[in-house]
């Protein structure tokens, strides 16, 4: 008989093992780093693209005149023979030199070759005498001549042809070519064959014939911005002249060959380089470099190898570095505000995977005992739990990676790829040091660990007292300096830590303190009829002592959410402020000096107006201090506006006269301060003059729009300064079509409150703030939601064996979901209640150190002042309300579901739970 030997055991590899026994968990790992890498690695890319564009929004608004760096030259050496000066002004010469300028510069500073430009041009302009040029003031025009290269490249022909050079130019030749835009052409008469002479110098005068007219293709780049005059004529006004008399200044357009052309005429010609900044290549965060590099090109060791390379004596001059430096302002304002959201959600997203860790390692604490209690070695078992995490927690960060980047294109990467890879290195290594901690030694039973029986280990005490020392220095910083106390402001990331820390402090306090209430009613409860009542006291009361985390969890997200929204209500409120300020009321029509009789009629009957206030506003009426502006209103209405926008309410008996010929006034602090309340003269505008006395004083009014006024009684002026030069508007929904329609004519403007409010949002970097802190606040609410559902997943099995044994006992289904619910109550409440305090003694302490008004408004208009965090009620009572409701729907959930199924396999003997 043959005997067959046995086949060899072939041990299962452990991970596939594992994946294959609990695919669900698994699964959900992965979702939740997915969502956590993604988040984690969108911010960065998100504040580089939004502070991209805020810089280039900047450059936009700031134009390429303000923008580019004008480089200038002299006229060649006049020891130099007259082939060697108009050689070296010639176009072929200039755009050498312009190319090595480019590649000189563009080593440290972004240059766009395309946009940049050369030339020569006169620095004076020269009085024309053909009398068919405009006079509108009896002067003659005056222009410039500008030989710039590339004029066909960056125009299209109108009439006519472009000029050329059929020979050789020098600075003896009497006649060449010449063009001028179509603006040129059209406010200076000039047409194709005209004929424009300059005056020489030891020579005979210059001819210059138009031959065509020519249509900038971008009349606001660079190329037309080297000299605004190239695109359209001004009027100027003559200097020192007491008439103010005006004269036409404008610009012909040279081929680049005829420079020589002008080194014998009276208009000091020189020669220029423009160069341009790339601007897609100018990134924000970049903004020390950049301010670095304009100040090397424009007086720094860049300039000196231009001048050694060039051989030349180049001036530099640009503005680029003051639109930098205001925009590194905003930039610097803005930063640590977004910094204060990231650190808040990144502090609940790391919670919330510690706490699923935490899950997975209580789920499986009887399988990690029995291979300690069977031999398995520290090491192999946690080196098999960090390799079954890794497999799944790696590609679904860089899943999570992948859709950032596909997200947000353009961006740093090492930022995005730092952020993922630190979630992913999270997710690893919390199951892993939770079975370490939990598993050092062999035993066979651990002890209780319901928070009554609890006792707070000396370590924890340490690292509570170091937390709590953080909290304070970082609020007491935060109260002190602010946010914005600097460039470096940003990056003080203790500051930005502060609502997170005074979150962290917060839930160990109410951790310590949660045991007290419970000591206290456990004997009250046992007196109640019924079991229900002291059995959920009693489960509350032996719930996990490391409920800290989900607490932590809970309140840290509630605390981020209610800052996020005191944020956003703080800006919305500035916003709504400054609006109201600047325009008085929900409408506003001016008139430069009179209204039209029938304007106000016309304007009541427009859609959504409810009331119209004349007012008579003399802007430069005269007391015996200064200018003041005065408004004439209608006691009775105008006080009612004042009551209605909020805006330095009054009485209307305050303006009432009191039977002399003082008028009441109300005055702004400022006039309040200079002319007390003895009565004074004022003079209007028309001539006439009055006599008031300061009997009220408010910050603000209505009907002007500035910090210095006074108000009186319109029936009390003369005819003249009492009719009306703009009507206050209010009313539901202003139509701002409508209200224009209605004021058409008669040279009134009109301004929206709405309208003006929405044009607050100045640059990319003060929304794309608002969008962070708005995606916080989600992020935060999202996150509380799965640190809840993960705490109470955690107690499901326990809670699912006790209704089991109880029914047993007789407890019916109704009861058990109130004994589920009065279970969950406690800590329920113990996180709404907490975070809804917490979150806003944080905005309490917080807000004298936090400026919003970088966010809220525009750097060059901010009439509300100083913009503070608002304590918004929705954002504070919502989430905790919600954390509440949830808890008691999935614990009513949970035992209804629990009532449905056979009790039988959680009867079972032996089953560890």
């Amino acid at each position: 008989m043959t005997v067959r030997s046995p086949r060899p055991c072939v041990a299962a590899p452990w991970v596939r093992t594992r994946l294959r026994a609990a695919p669900g968990a698994a699964l959900a790992l992965a979702l939740l780093v997915v969502v956590t890498a993604f988040l984690a690695a969108v911010l960065p890319r998100a504040v580089d693209r939004y502070g991209d564009a805020g810089l280039h929004r900047a450059l936009e608004t700031a134009g390429p005149d303000s923008t580019g760096v004008q480089l200038a030259a002299s006229l060649p050496d006049p020891g130099l023979s007259r082939e060697e000066q108009e050689a070296a002004v010639r176009g072929d010469v200039l755009r050498a030199h312009r190319s090595e300028l480019l590649a000189l510069a563009g080593r440290s500073l972004p240059l766009d070759p395309h946009r940049s430009s050369s030339g020569v041009r006169t620095s004076e302009a020269q009085k024309m005498s053909e009398p068919w040029l405009p006079r509108p003031d009896g002067l003659p025009a005056q222009l410039h001549l500008l030989a710039q290269d590339g004029l066909a490249d960056h125009s299209r022909l109108r009439a006519g042809r472009l000029p050329k050079v059929p020979d050789t130019v020098t600075a003896a030749t009497t006649r060449i070519e010449g063009a001028v835009t179509t603006d040129t052409a059209g406010d200076l008469n000039i047409e194709v064959g005209s004929v424009l002479t300059f005056p020489g110098v030891a020579r005979a005068p210059l001819e210059v014939r138009i031959t065509g007219i020519v249509a900038p293709l971008d009349p606001e780049g660079a190329y037309w911005s080297t000299d605004p005059l190239m695109r359209t004529p001004g009027l100027t006004i003559l200097p020192g002249d007491p008439d103010v008399r005006q004269y036409w200044m404008g610009a012909l357009l040279l081929p680049p060959d005829a420079a020589p052309a002008l080194l014998s005429t009276a208009g000091k010609p020189v020669r220029y380089w423009g160069l341009a900044p790339s601007v897609p290549d100018l990134h924000g965060y970049d903004m020390p470099r950049l301010t670095s590099a304009v100040a090397a090109v424009e007086s720094g060791p860049v300039l000196q190898r231009m001048r050694e390379a060039t051989a030349l004596d180049l001036r530099a001059h640009s503005e680029l570095d003051d639109v930098l430096t205001g925009h590194a302002g905003l930039r610097a304002a803005i930063g640590p505000l977004v910094s204060v959201a990231a650190f808040g959600t990144g502090t609940v997203a790391a919670v919330v995977l510690l706490m699923a860790g935490g899950l997975a390692a209580d789920r499986r604490g009887g399988e990690l005992t029995l291979l300690r209690a069977r031999g398995g070695s520290l090491p192999g078992v946690t080196g098999r739990l960090l390799a079954e995490t890794a497999v799944v927690a790696v590609p679904a960060a860089a899943l999570g990676l992948a859709a950032a980047w596909l997200t947000v294109r353009e961006a740093r990467p090492v930022y995005s790829v730092a952020a993922a890879g630190a979630v992913a290195l999270l997710a690893c290594l919390v199951l892993p040091l939770r079975a370490l901690v939990a598993h050092r030694a062999v035993r066979a039973h651990t002890g209780r660990r319901d928070v009554v029986a609890a006792r707070p280990a000396p370590r924890r005490t340490v690292a509570e007292l170091t937390l709590l020392a953080l909290a304070v220095g970082a609020v007491v910083a935060l109260r002190t300096r602010g946010t914005s106390g600097g460039p470096d402001a940003s990056g003080d990331h203790l500051v930005s830590l502060a609502p997170v820390l005074v979150g962290v402090i917060a839930a160990l306090v109410l951790v310590r303190l949660y045991p007290l209430p419970l000591r206290g009613l456990a004997r009250p409860a046992a007196r109640l009829r019924g079991v229900v009542g002291p059995l959920a006291l009693a489960r509350a009361g032996r719930a996990a002592g490391s409920a800290v985390l989900p607490l932590l969890a809970l309140l840290t997200a509630l605390t981020t959410a209610a800052f996020g929204g005191s944020v956003i209500g703080g800006v919305a409120d500035a916003r709504d402020r400054a609006a109201l300020l600047t325009v008085g009321a929900d409408a506003r029509v001016n008139a430069l000096h009179v209204l039209p009789a029938g304007l106000p009629d016309r304007v009541r009957r427009a859609p959504g107006v409810r009331e119209v206030t004349a007012v008579s506003v003399a802007d430069h009426a005269r007391s015996p201090e200064d200018t003041v502006p005065v408004a004439g209103v209608d006691p009775a209405g105008y006080a009612a506006l004042t009551r209605h926008t909020g805006i330095g309410a009054f009485d209307r008996n305050v303006l009432a006269p009191g039977g002399s010929d003082t008028l009441p006034a109300v005055a702004s602090p400022g006039v309040a301060d200079r002319h007390g309340t003895r009565p004074f003269a004022v003079r209007m505008e028309d001539g006439s003059s009055i006599t008031v006395r300061i009997v009220r004083v408010r910050e603000r009014t209505p009907a002007v729009v500035g910090e210095k006024f006074l108000v009186v009684d319109r029936s009390a002026l003369s005819d003249r300064a009492a009719r009306p030069t703009a009507l206050l508007v209010t009313g539901d929904r202003v139509d701002g079509a409508a209200l224009r329609r209605a004021a058409d004519g008669g040279g009134t403007s009109v301004r929206v409150r709405a309208e003006e409010r929405a044009g607050y949002v100045d640059s990319p970097l003060q929304s794309g703030a608002e969008r962070v802190y708005t995606a916080a606040v989600a992020a935060g609410a999202g996150y509380a939601v799965l640190a809840l559902l993960l705490t109470l997943v955690r107690a499901a099995p326990e809670r699912a064996a006790l209704l089991a044994r109880l029914r047993t006992m007789g407890l019916t289904r109704a009861q058990g979901r109130r004994l589920l619910v009065l279970e969950s109550l406690p800590q329920a409440l113990l996180a709404a209640a907490g975070g809804t305090l917490t979150a806003w003694a944080t905005i309490r302490l917080l807000a004298p150190g936090i400026d919003l008004t970088a966010v809220a408004l525009p750097a060059t208009r901010s009439p509300a002042g100083r913009a503070t965090l608002l304590t918004d009620p929705v954002s504070l009572l919502v989430p905790a309300l919600a954390v509440v409701v949830l808890t008691v729907g999935i614990a009513a959930v949970q035992a209804w579901w629990t009532g449905r199924r056979d009790a039988v396999r959680e009867l079972r003997a032996g089953d560890a739970r």
